[in-house]
């Protein structure tokens, strides 16, 4: 990703529960559990396990119905690590580029 282009989801897969596993047009892949924003205002409509399992993406980002989305961004920043990558916070803290596009 250039630092010139905005920061997007290119892929959603639901894991389990309220968790989605968010690639990232970086490189990044983050799980995201979304019970801690859905505790407040249209954001409690994602407690219908059917309604938050029909997510779409957008042209940047996770959307339900054209009614809730979250910044890239802040889903990037909120996100954890999968387990399967563990190895990517040494390989950014050792300097080398763990998400391979630059």
């Amino acid at each position: 990703m250039k630092n010139s282009e905005v920061l997007a989801v290119t892929a959603a897969e639901y894991i389990e529960d309220y968790k989605l596993r968010l690639t990232f047009n970086n490189g990044a892949v983050r799980i995201v559990d979304f019970v801690p924003l859905m505790q407040k205002g249209i954001c409690k409509k994602l407690q219908d396990k059917d309604y938050f399992r029909s997510f779409k993406l957008d042209p940047f980002t996770v959307d339900w119905n054209n009614e809730i989305g979250f910044a890239p961004e802040y889903l990037l920043e909120i996100g954890t690590f999968p387990e399967d990558e563990e190895t990517i916070p040494q390989m950014a803290a050792e300097g080398q580029q763990p998400y391979g596009k630059e």
